[in-house]
């Protein structure tokens, strides 16, 4: 079984907030106990934290879903709940986030400690004793904790690689990839041997490091999603140099001149600075073609000849193009949530009021209890819900959605 994974689905679901609390001071010395029910904690919420030492996405194929701790529920004396922790998801550098049903990129994670918000945590109800006034001196109601956000992601790997390599199948990548350091490619001799990508550090005898990625084979129309199209042709995207290699015994009789020029095609269809990307025009397996007229440097994996002038090349390569790099630094990224209140008409012809602060408004609310309802409309008139219903043209009687409260509009709120 493959224990490299490029591509997978997830599900996260942060944390809901704890509940606010209901209750009265019972005092034998105090003639009417005030309230004093505490808050409910704030729920846990998700994030996805690049990490250099992850290697695949493994870890959620087999297990996709995540969740985050939940707030506690307030109590009496004025105890609020604990929060919920929140969940740190380790995924591999490199990492893109997409919506799972529009694919659209939310998030990308090209940076060791690179942070993302996935889900965000509901925040705990408020107790009793929140709701004191002059006007209220006994309020019986308190808030429901906010549910914690659960969504569906795509999660997308494309390889972070100081090298490329990338030629025709069985041109000799995962060879040359086992004789340059420890990594041991599955190797034989069929169309596409690579059937995921490898990665490997290589040594120069100075100490100087570099990744190299073992690209499978490409071919012509690979851009257009023949072979193995896409799939792998992304993880090409980020490698800072190229080492092409080119079949010295011609795969399918096809020469070396031919063989670049197809390979220089797909990678400028897939992504057109691909093609100005630095890269090492190499002749491999040159212990099959002793004849060869191939006018660069040739190598053999098998014989080890021209070896050494390839690291070197590849190390002056790499070093020049990491120079070339500006500084990045590791960034978090929120998800902004809008405050705001907008109204919609729906396909049923009806009215939904969007917003967080409206669907708090009525969704922590009991609204079973005539004064946490009587709160709710006051609420919701606060933040300006009856005005944008208003201009938005409902009439009297129109039914009004928010969240999972539903009722039908009056003028009068």
């Amino acid at each position: 079984m493959s224990s490299f994974v490029d591509e997978c689905n997830i599900n996260v679901q942060a944390g809901d907030g704890g509940a606010g609390c209901v209750s009265f001071r019972r005092e034998a010395h105090v003639a009417k106990g005030g309230p004093d029910g505490g808050d409910g904690g704030d729920g846990g919420s998700i994030w996805f934290v690049a990490d250099r030492n992850v290697a695949s996405l493994l870890a959620f194929r087999d297990h996709p879903h995540r969740k985050a701790e939940s707030g506690k529920h307030g109590s009496g004396q004025n105890r609020h709940g604990a929060r919920g922790r929140d969940l740190e998801v380790r995924v591999p550098v490199g990492t893109v986030v997409l919506d799972h049903d529009t694919r659209e990129p939310l998030a990308d994670l090209a940076t060791h400690g690179d942070r993302w918000r996935a889900a965000r945590a509901g925040e705990g109800g408020r107790g009793n004793a929140r709701f004191l006034s002059n006007k209220r001196r006994a309020p019986s109601f308190a808030e429901q904790g906010e549910h914690g956000e659960e969504r569906w992601l795509r999660l997308e790997l494309k390889l972070l690689a100081d090298v490329a390599i990338i030629g025709f199948p069985n041109v000799g990548k995962s060879t040359l990839i086992s004789r340059l350091s420890a990594a041991k490619p599955k190797i034989a001799d069929y169309p596409f041997t690579t059937l995921e990508p490898n990665l490997a550090v290589v040594r120069s005898d100075d100490g100087f490091e570099m990744v190299l990625a073992d690209i499978p084979g490409l071919i012509e129309g690979a851009s257009d999603g023949k072979g193995l199209g896409h799939r792998f042709l992304r993880h090409v995207e980020r490698a800072r140099a190229l080492l092409v290699l080119l079949d010295l015994a011609p795969y399918d009789e096809v020469g070396t001149d031919a063989q670049l020029d197809v390979l220089l095609r797909e990678l400028e269809a897939y992504q057109p600075d691909l093609s100005e990307r630095p890269r090492l025009v190499v002749g491999s397996r040159a212990d099959m073609a002793p004849d060869h007229e191939f006018a660069g440097l040739a190598i053999s994996s098998v014989t080890g000849a021209g070896i050494p002038e390839l690291v070197g090349g590849l190390v002056r390569m790499v070093d020049a193009a990491r120079r070339e790099e500006p500084e990045i630094e590791t960034t978090t990224i929120h998800r902004p949530v809008s405050s705001e209140v907008e109204i919609r008409r729906r396909d049923d012809a009806s009215w939904e009021v969007v917003g967080r602060a409206a669907r708090r408004a009525v969704a922590l609310s009991d609204l079973t209890n005539d004064e946490a309802l009587e709160y709710a409309q006051q609420r919701l008139q606060q933040i300006g819900v009856d005005t944008a219903l208003a201009r938005a043209g409902v009439k009297p009687g129109d039914e009004v959605h928010i969240g999972d409260f539903t009722f039908d509009y009056e003028e009068d709120g």
